[in-house]
């Protein structure tokens, strides 16, 4: 991520690793992620599970949608789908 802080991939990796020993870092990363670069579609169903965890099932219902809204923006079916099994997995 330092040598290229731009490329989302580096933050998306680095936010799934500090999942597993800093949660409320990882969410930091995501949230930012998702703002500033809404069209990487792989943030939303990790940031998610994610909100989830941390049992912000409102917070991860909006950004469930918003994922489902940019993946079918970019006719990324699987993404979509599996986004939506997730919500209603919820439900």
């Amino acid at each position: 991520m330092a040598e290229d802080p731009i490329d989302p991939f580096n933050r998306y990796a680095l936010a799934l690793e500090l999942m597993k020993s800093d949660k409320l870092k990882a969410k930091e990363i995501f949230d930012q992620l998702i703002s500033s670069v809404p069209n990487y579609v792989p943030a939303y169903y990790q940031a998610a599970l994610l909100y989830l965890d941390l049992f912000l099932n409102d917070e991860a219902t909006t950004i469930i949608q918003t994922g489902i809204f940019q993946a079918r923006q970019q006719n990324n079916i699987k993404a979509a789908s599996e986004l939506r099994s997730l919500l209603d997995e919820m439900e």
